[in-house]
């Protein structure tokens, strides 16, 4: 079945365009004008991703996204913000919070969709792969499972495939670029994408707990997983 994707845009035709596209490209799409009706279409049954604007009237964009982390149904549920605000500030909080993605207006429909397909991507479990350790963390590719002394440990797609690519890395270094294109699909990266990445490792270190040291920053390069 087609990847349903909950659309959370007040401006109708931005939204007809969307779900134009989308839908074009094979996506199954819902669609919501403002926060509270966000809220009651993901009550009715969660989209396999959101696209939400962060401008929304009410509820706006970033409050919805930390009533959504917030609640266990829908932690992980895949989320790419839109933003029409020239300042980084906005797709930084967004990011903190835990969106996975952001495309800022005005945006090409097909960078949107490229957006959708990676993220998408990057969500669904793996069907295949070792299972890895490093001290007290265990990362289960085949089940989607990371545990911390055997704790299970709630992640994020996103938090997940970061985890993933440090742990299967060896020990050695992998620079932010590296990252943003194994676990984001970017071809290049801009100052505002690099970050994302110290945003996330920021956000997977905290969920870690003790055991997050084992991520370590080698400056000016990127970061690397040590399990001894």
């Amino acid at each position: 079945m087609a990847a349903e994707v909950l659309v959370v845009e007040d401006e109708p035709d931005i939204r007809a365009l969307i779900v134009h596209h989308l839908t074009r490209d094979g996506f199954r799409c819902r669609t919501a004008a403002d926060g509270l009706e966000a809220l009651a279409q993901l009550h009715a049954g969660a989209p396999d991703l959101v696209v939400l604007d962060l401008m929304l009237p009410g509820i706006d964009g970033l409050e919805l996204t930390r009533r959504l982390r917030a609640e266990p149904a829908w932690a992980a549920l895949p989320i790419i913000m839109l933003t029409a605000k020239a300042d980084e500030v906005d797709r930084v909080v967004g990011l903190e919070l835990g969106a996975d993605d952001y495309v800022a207006k005005p945006f090409s429909p097909k960078e949107l969709l490229a957006r959708v397909r990676a993220v998408l991507r990057r969500a669904r479990p793996a069907d295949d792969g070792r299972a890895l350790a490093g001290g007290e963390i265990a990362l289960d590719p085949g089940r989607h499972r990371v545990t911390v002394a055997g704790t299970p440990v709630e992640l994020t797609p996103k938090e997940f495939d970061l985890l993933h690519a440090l742990m299967a890395s060896g020990g050695r270094v992998l620079s932010r670029e590296h990252l943003l294109n194994r676990v984001w699909g970017y071809a290049r990266a801009d100052e505002i994408e690099s970050r994302t990445v110290d945003v996330h490792v920021r956000r997977l270190r905290a969920k870690l707990g003790a055991a997050g040291r084992r991520i370590a920053t080698v400056k000016s390069v990127g970061y690397r997983f040590e399990s001894e």
